[in-house]
């Protein structure tokens, strides 16, 4: 999150019990969304012995949000990605940064859209004047999309930091098309259709 610490607590200040994952919903439970809708059913398929067999996780028990892995994770806490992800970049490295339109935490502008355009590597300038075009699924406009070289940055519609939860079928189109190097195809397509004009 790019806003500074003092700025968000003035702001939640006001907000009372805003989710500051979703500004569009009011906090519920201890880590601000109502987890039992899917996750139980989530958690009971993924520590099915033949799923856990099929992942190759031994006897790992899966579990939505772990403590432990979340203490393990604060080494990364609030670190300057800016300065890491250039050289991955350069080395060709793809990139997929999204972000929901209603997260504030992971604010799409302030923290992830301005993190993409200011970082330095030899793409740089050629990403900040490559077109935004429509990530479209089911023929509806489901996202912004931002496309150059190995960078690629989508602001998510009508989500808020939980994507996959909020928008199911929108994150698995999203991760599809990026795993099968498919992503940018919606990119080169409305492009060809400026240059038909």
């Amino acid at each position: 999150m790019d806003l500074s610490s003092k700025s968000f607590t003035d702001i939640m200040l006001h907000a009372e019990d805003t989710n500051y994952y979703d500004i569009r919903k009011k906090c519920e439970g201890s880590l601000r969304y109502d987890f039992s809708r899917g996750v139980a059913s989530m958690e009971k398929f993924l520590n099915q012995n033949s799923v856990r067999d099929s992942l190759g996780v031994g006897k790992i028990h899966f579990v939505s949000c772990s403590t432990k892995v979340s203490l393990a994770m604060f080494v990364d806490w609030m670190r300057n990605l800016e300065i890491g992800i250039p050289p991955l970049l350069e080395d060709g490295t793809n990139l997929l940064v999204y972000a929901g339109e209603y997260d504030l935490m992971g604010n799409w502008l302030v923290g992830n859209s301005r993190l993409v355009r200011a970082m330095e590597w030899s793409g740089q300038k050629e990403f900040a004047t490559s077109l935004k075009v429509p990530f479209v699924v089911d023929g509806s406009e489901a996202g912004l999309l931002k496309i150059y070289g190995p960078l690629s940055f989508l602001k998510v519609h009508d989500v808020g930091h939980m994507v996959p939860m909020d928008q199911p079928k929108v994150a698995l189109k999203m991760l599809k098309k990026w795993i099968n190097g498919t992503l940018a195809k919606s990119r080169a397509h409305k492009e060809k259709l400026f240059a038909d004009m």
